[in-house]
């Protein structure tokens, strides 16, 4: 592919609810722009954007891809993301470094959840859009229908620009409302209007045309006087309308058939920004001062890493999008980020795992380069003479903790050097060791991203992982003050051993921790020996009497005890003081603690009252509501233990409408009858 000017580019990202058909359409058009020669498809595996072995096993999209084409005399990158909401980091991959949007919506389901979730991460992008309603062959498919659907839910301004001529299996093209021509058959071939469909044409037609000429206001006035408003006016006002969201123009057609698909193409080539008609910002990294950013070949190179992923053969791959200038391939620029001069090798255009060597890149392009040092997803590359810096993608928090562990005792260490090499490449996903249980937990969207991840780890680093529920971090306290003291003595051929210790156990208020203080008067413990008592007593607490769990919020005093002239021993003093620690915390009411964590959960406010009474279950509190717009904010609280899947639980109560955060609050006692069972389980482990 040769050098495209910013002008004659098009970035487009696909977007849907799962299972709509946007990878299906990306193969279409590649097809329809001659990029591939055959059609391949998602079911059996052989689609350009859906190569890894992961998406071909569970026939859905995981990663974005690159699919560029070109069309007459564009480059068009449609960047296909994946529909299902576990990979929300990718969709926001592809909105950060496109221009505009196509929102594939299924003639047979309409607008599903997954539709409304994209349609609002597009208008918060402003991102100009398309819908293309697919799968017009479909047994009970209905462009009017889906039309409805969509103008009830996504609003009135998503209006159709062509109509559909049959449908189901009947489908056979559709009339362009602008030309008023019909287009049938496969390839599309220009034919008559049928006479069953004039009034509509005409009707839906005026819709337009009304909606349009809005953006000219010389227009809007001959419009009014009932001038004839001409095809090249149309055009232009579509393209005007629809770049200032005025207006969302909806096609039709189908992906798997290969149907329609060309005047898609003509549609995002003719109203669809290019880089040039869309402002970019960057802060300048000296003023800090925001600065407009233009696609300009000969200006200062700038450029922003939105993806980067790891290529068992080739290594780090990082996706690059140029907003200015012209980056060579063997060249130097500067990572504002990492305030380091970063190689750049070969560069490559990507087309789904294809990759062909480029000289450049251009402004308003998209491509990658391999083996870069020190940069990771959301640099800003650029010239070092003009520092600037693009705004990083926003990602949203995990959902979901697992604990991760080696399947082979032996792949601990290199488990741990290779979870970092995932996370790089999924923003979504973070990993923490929790020092508490000694695990290590991997957090994502849902259950099948972390899925996804343990694959990955095999596929691509040859560590297989078991993925749990983590443990809940326990801990044990007491309820009363008591004294306990022991007395460590053994005597044996030679030197004897003796410890003897007199402790004060006390109840501190909930969240203090553990303390260690001492009163001994008159040397009854000699002083070189009370470390040895400090080191009995903190070694003892780290395992409590109910369930080994740490011990906190206690104070623990060495008041008395006695030691022997030639027996007595820093190590007969630990024993003892350990010793005399669990025999006071068995005497002093001891109680199991639980975390208690805060939760803020998002739904629908319909499903208010079903959110509630599946808390209650979960032995939850809610602390208060804050309803509006449609939705109700719940603040709550609720023991982690029965929390630990509230991922899974909320999207099927909510059909995924529902989302939540959840932080650490403080620890509680844990009802005694709750209690009993988390001992009994502990002392069978």
């Amino acid at each position: 592919m040769h050098h495209f000017e910013p002008d004659k580019i098009r970035n487009v990202v696909l977007l849907s609810h799962s299972s709509a058909g946007k990878t299906s359409l990306g193969e279409a058009m590649l097809y329809g722009a001659g990029a591939i020669s055959r059609l391949g498809g998602v079911t059996d595996g052989t689609t350009t954007s859906d190569y890894d072995p992961s998406e071909i096993k569970r026939q859905i999209s995981i990663n974005l891809s690159l699919l560029p084409c070109q069309w007459k005399d564009c480059k068009i990158n449609l960047l296909d993301t994946p529909g299902y909401p576990d990979f929300v980091g990718e969709v926001k991959d592809g909105l950060a470094v496109s221009e505009a949007a196509v929102i594939v919506v299924c003639a047979v389901s309409m607008v599903e959840v997954g539709t409304e979730q994209v349609w609002k991460y597009a208008a918060e992008a402003n991102l100009p859009r398309f819908i293309f309603v697919n799968k017009m062959d479909r047994d009970n498919a209905s462009f009017f229908n889906a039309l409805k659907d969509i103008q009830a839910k996504l609003g009135a301004r998503c209006l159709p620009i062509q109509l559909p001529i049959g449908s189901q299996k009947d489908f056979q093209g559709v009339v362009d409302l602008v030309t008023k021509k019909a287009y049938m058959g496969n390839p599309l071939k220009e034919a008559e209007v049928p006479a069953s469909l004039q009034s509509d044409v005409d009707s839906y037609r005026e819709k337009l045309v009304e909606a349009v000429v809005e953006v000219d206001d010389e227009l809007i006035t001959k419009y009014l006087e009932g001038e004839e408003i001409n095809e090249e006016q149309i055009h232009r006002c579509i393209k005007e309308a629809t770049r200032q969201g005025k207006v969302v123009p909806v096609l039709l057609g189908s992906a798997l058939k290969n149907m329609a698909i060309s005047p898609l193409l003509d549609a995002i080539h003719d109203y669809l920004p290019s880089p040039v008609e869309r402002e970019v910002k960057a802060a300048n990294a000296s003023t800090g001062a925001n600065e407009a950013v233009k696609p300009v070949a000969g200006a200062p190179v700038s450029a922003f890493v939105f993806k980067t992923t790891n290529d068992p053969r080739i290594g780090k791959i990082s996706y690059l999008r140029v907003y200015s200038g012209t980056i060579s391939s063997n060249s130097q620029l500067w990572n504002v980020n990492k305030g380091a001069n970063e190689r750049i090798g070969q560069l490559f255009i990507l087309r789904g795992k294809t990759q062909e060597a480029t000289p450049q890149l251009g402004a308003g392009d998209i491509g990658a380069v391999a083996k870069l040092a020190t940069t990771t997803t959301c640099d800003t590359l650029c010239s070092r003479e003009h520092q600037i810096k693009f705004v990083p993608i926003e990602f949203p928090a995990p959902q979901l903790s697992m604990a991760v562990h080696p399947k082979a005792r032996g792949d601990l260490d290199k488990m741990s050097t290779v979870l970092p090499k995932i996370t790089e490449e999924d923003l979504t996903l973070k990993v923490q060791r929790e020092a508490d249980i000694g695990e290590i937990l991997l957090s994502g969207m849902g259950e099948t991203h972390l899925d996804v991840a343990a694959e990955k780890l095999t596929a691509k680093f040859g560590v297989e992982v078991n993925l749990q529920l983590p443990k809940v971090p326990y801990k044990e306290t007491i309820n009363t003050t008591t004294e306990a003291e022991y007395k460590h003595k053994k005597q044996t051929g030679g030197h004897g051993q003796y410890g003897h210790v007199l402790l004060e156990l006390e109840p501190l208020e909930r969240g203090t921790g553990f303390e260690f203080t001492e009163r001994v008067v008159g040397g009854a413990v000699p002083r070189n020996y009370i470390p040895a008592v400090e080191k009995g007593v903190n070694e003892g607490r780290m395992e409590g009497i109910l369930a080994g769990y740490p011990v906190v919020d206690v104070r623990v005093t060495l008041f008395d005890g006695s030691s022997h002239p030639v027996d007595s021993s820093d190590m007969a003093f630990k024993i003892a003081s350990a010793q005399a620690l669990k025999k006071g915390l068995s005497e002093a009411q001891p109680v199991l603690l639980e975390p208690i964590v805060n939760m803020t959960i998002t739904v629908p406010e319909s499903l208010t009252g079903d959110i509630i009474s599946d808390l209650n279950t979960k032995r939850g509190r809610v602390l208060g509501m804050n309803p509006g717009g449609g939705v109700n904010i719940i603040q709550a609280q609720a023991p982690q233990a029965e929390v630990q899947r509230y991922a899974m639980d909320l999207r099927s109560m909510t059909q995924g409408r529902g989302t939540f955060t959840v932080e650490f609050s403080h620890y509680e006692e844990v009802p005694p009858q709750i209690a009993q069972k988390i001992i009994a389980q502990k002392n069978k482990q």
